[in-house]
């Protein structure tokens, strides 16, 4: 019930009033991803969106349904599972600007920076 409120003020708390109406009548149910985001496509196929369960980030969206998404892939993963190879790591959103973000050695956003030996300051006289 607290969604369905919050999508009378909001877009970023999953579908707007207007996308849920949309979406009943226009859409069909493809499918779900592990993440519990939905996806539809039109009744006569040719539009294609995904309904987020949480925050709406790009990255939350696994690469065989991104290849679905954009109609590089003709059928969904659902009936048409996308082979991996078993190098493969598992799907993860962007970690860019939170904690699990890269940060290169000497980086100050490191826990411990590592101190560099290779480099002297440079003091004015």
């Amino acid at each position: 019930m607290k969604n369905f409120l919050l999508s009378f003020a909001t877009w970023w708390n999953g579908q707007t009033l207007n996308t849920r109406f949309h979406t009943w009548r226009h859409g069909v149910k493809v499918g779900e991803d592990p993440q519990g985001n939905t996806y539809y496509q039109s009744k006569d196929g040719k539009r294609r969106w995904v309904i987020f369960n949480g925050e709406m980030q790009a990255s939350r969206v696994p690469s065989d349904w991104h290849g679905w998404l954009h109609h590089t892939f003709a059928e969904p993963p659902t009936k048409a599972p996308l082979t991996h190879k078993p190098w493969e790591k598992p799907h993860m959103e962007n970690p860019t600007g939170t904690a699990a973000a890269y940060a290169p050695a000497g980086s100050l956003m490191r826990a411990a920076p590592v101190q560099r030996r290779d480099y002297e300051a440079w003091q004015p006289e």
